[in-house]
């Protein structure tokens, strides 16, 4: 099986605001682009719902898979280990802990790796990820609701 590379990216227009998420997977000669746009959420959501819609997408367990994120927020939370720790801890006074506990379910599905890439620069898929992103999020017509959000208090 070939190994899956995915793109990804979350935008918020305000934070709080309008927001979705943009994803490219490709696979061998293989290409799908997803993208959903909500009502109200915030950029750090939008960019974990990414991960979490691309790796739920994949059909086979046990795939290899490159994660691209501009995201620091999710690459730096799995690469330097910090969410295993949160998962200890049951996530207390942590953000997004539905998105984070529904990530790691599905992460360890299978055998991912991810790659930081800086947002708004050369990685064409990762600007196509972003452009996908903020059309969801302007496409007022098909727009859903972000359960998991909770404001700030």
């Amino acid at each position: 099986m070939a190994e899956i590379t995915i793109y990804t990216d979350g935008s918020a227009l305000g934070n709080p605001g309008p927001g979705g998420y943009g994803i490219v997977l490709v696979s061998g000669a293989y290409r799908k682009e997803l993208s959903q746009g909500y009502s109200l959420t915030t950029n750090n959501r939008m960019e974990l719902m990414a991960v979490c819609v691309a790796l739920e997408t994949l059909k086979f367990p046990d795939s290899d898979v490159t994660i691209y994120s501009d995201s620091r927020y999710v690459v730096d939370a799995v690469t330097k280990g910090w969410l295993f720790g949160w998962e200890k801890k049951r996530f207390s006074g942590k953000k997004n802990p539905d998105l984070w506990q529904r990530f790691l379910t599905v992460y360890r599905r299978h055998r991912v790796r991810f790659v930081w890439v800086k947002g708004h620069a050369e990685t064409v898929e990762n600007n196509r990820c972003d452009h996908l992103a903020v059309a969801a999020a302007n496409d007022h017509a098909h727009l859903l609701h972000d359960k998991g959000y909770r404001p700030e208090t």
